[in-house]
């Protein structure tokens, strides 16, 4: 019975520290994200990972940030890719083939880079990778010039949170 009564206890001082750290990094992602120009863009994706809740520094918060736009970035590559295979005219395949000329940059050197000066505590260093994804994008979306997008939400997701990112790592400085 007393065995009983302490794993009840130990199960409950786990939920309540789980709460308090959910708690602390809800209140972490808010007041950072009232620091960006797009805070429920900021919130509502930093809240959807899970790994957010991982987060105990904005440096952590920063790092996590990252990762999305490159798992986003490395999606709309991939997409990017399948809609040139299918591609019926020529300036439709030439718009694609600049996308993704310019997410091959994205996924291969900007957001590279911008995790590595986070990593190494530079954040100068990231957010010109950051500020060069956000560019990236919005070429991309320049390149279609009157044909209608296929990658348009992507794109104004990589360039909109790119410029959140590059805000999150700017406290840094």
């Amino acid at each position: 019975k007393m065995k009983n009564l302490i794993y009840k206890y130990i199960i409950v001082v786990v939920h309540i520290a789980f709460c308090l750290l959910t708690q602390c990094s809800a209140d972490l992602i808010q007041s950072t994200c009232q620091k960006t120009p797009m805070y429920n863009l900021c919130v509502s994706t930093l809240l959807s990972d899970p790994t957010s809740a991982k987060a105990d520094n904005v440096s952590g918060l920063a790092h996590i940030s990252a990762n999305i736009l490159m798992s986003k970035s490395k999606a709309t590559l991939s997409q990017i890719q399948m809609w040139l295979k299918c591609a019926n005219s020529p300036q439709l395949q030439k718009a694609l083939q600049s996308c993704f000329s310019k997410y091959d940059t994205i996924v291969n050197y900007d957001l590279p880079m911008a995790l590595s000066g986070i990593d190494l505590g530079n954040p100068k260093f990231a957010a010109e990778g950051l500020a060069d994804g956000a560019n990236e994008a919005q070429h991309c979306e320049e390149s279609f010039n009157g044909l209608k997008s296929p990658s348009l939400f992507q794109n104004k997701f990589v360039h909109d949170f790119s410029l959140v990112v590059t805000s999150i790592v700017n406290t840094l400085l």
